[in-house]
């Protein structure tokens, strides 16, 4: 989907904001997701069905931030982050407009003489997914087993990345399904042509939130590493951003063009929203900061930090058939500027993210190349 283009509008003077106290339990139970009860593709092995009942007392739960989950988890763990080591394997996985979902495994291997790295890659899967074009692919993290894909036919399977089966439908919103991501390896963000999000818990697909603002599609939706702070941008030229802890908008502001993308930076102080080929880069209190005119149409686009020294980086990658490089200066005064650009595609970038563990990397691609 392509936005028009547009000049931005100067920000407003004062955002509309609202500070959100945190609530221990939410006031309303979690509904249950509509599941298909027949899914039409199956993977290679038989499908199985989602159970609509969940073991045990059915709690009202809100989502675990990942500071309180590494907590428990983190011994022999180690952060990929702060890491420099490449992964020895990987996956990817990929959703088509025919309405096809492929799999391949990796293997990287260095040469000890020359230092080089070799790639192998190997099919593993590829069948019919949905009744229509493929629009959102997501994995879960850290080493998760749910591979979500969302399509036009208002459906979001849910697939068993172990065992390679599918495991079934939810059938929440009422248009195509436009963005998918995992939070972390509990729950399952949603967001729709139908202009609403949806937060789905993965132990049993109960719908715990539902949230509602946004007049027309929503495009895109980025979690904050804390996992209690949601933004999209849509249609209707805002961002909005959303407290999963209370299920409810927190603050929201006119920015004068549809935002095709939105993206939070690696320590969640700064986010940036991509439309056409201009990117604006904005505060935690959605402050314009500055804004990036690209030479050429952009597709995707993601932060990282510097592999040596401090520092974060924009990745850009856009139809000029470049991966450029900026770099964003920890004075905020500053404007971001051009510091590299890899040429090695005949044609253009096609949008893409990558999820990773310490021990794996899942590549998720959707689109044309």
């Amino acid at each position: 989907m392509s936005a028009r283009p547009s000049k931005a509008a100067s920000l407003p003077t004062k955002p509309i904001q609202k500070k959100a106290r945190i609530a221990s339990e939410p006031k309303k139970s979690p509904k249950k997701a509509g599941l298909a009860s027949k899914p039409k593709a199956k993977a290679p092995d038989s499908a199985t069905k989602l159970s609509a009942k969940a073991k045990g007392k059915e709690r009202a739960a809100t989502p675990v931030s990942e500071s309180k989950k590494h907590k428990k988890t983190s011994t022999g763990v180690s952060d990929p982050s702060s890491s420099t080591s490449v992964p020895t394997s990987f996956k990817v996985v990929a959703g088509s407009y025919e309405k096809l979902l492929y799999g391949l495994q990796g293997t990287v291997s260095v040469d000890s003489n020359s230092s080089e790295y070799s790639f192998d890659l190997k099919p593993i899967f590829i069948f019919p997914a949905h009744v229509s074009c493929i629009k959102s692919v997501a994995a879960s993290p850290q080493g998760g087993k749910w591979l979500a894909t969302g399509s036009a036919d208002e459906i979001i399977k849910v697939w068993d990345l172990r065992r390679r089966k599918e495991i079934g439908g939810l059938m929440q919103h009422q248009g195509s399904i436009t963005h998918l991501v995992f939070p972390s390896r509990s729950y399952l963000l949603s967001a729709s042509e139908d202009g609403t999000l949806c937060l789905f818990r993965a132990r049993d697909w109960a719908v715990l939130r539902e949230l509602k603002g946004h007049k027309g599609r929503v495009n895109s939706v980025a979690v904050h590493q804390s996992c209690k702070v949601v933004l999209s941008v849509g249609k209707d030229r805002t961002v909005r951003m959303w407290d999963l802890m209370r299920g409810k908008g927190s603050a929201s502001t006119k920015i004068g063009k549809e935002g095709e993308l939105v993206r939070w930076s690696t320590d969640g102080t700064l986010f940036a929203v991509q439309a056409h080929s201009t990117i604006d880069i904005y505060s935690t209190d959605m402050e314009l900061l500055h804004t990036i005119t690209h030479p050429s149409r952009v597709h995707d686009i993601k932060f990282c930090k510097r592999v040596v020294g401090s520092g974060e980086l924009l990745l850009v990658g856009a139809e000029d058939k470049k991966l450029t490089v900026y770099d964003i200066p920890s004075d905020r005064t500053k404007p971001p500027i051009v510091i590299a650009e890899m040429v090695g595609h005949d044609n253009r970038y096609v949008v893409s993210a990558a999820s990773s563990t310490s021990h794996d990397l899942i590549f998720i691609l959707c689109g044309l190349g």
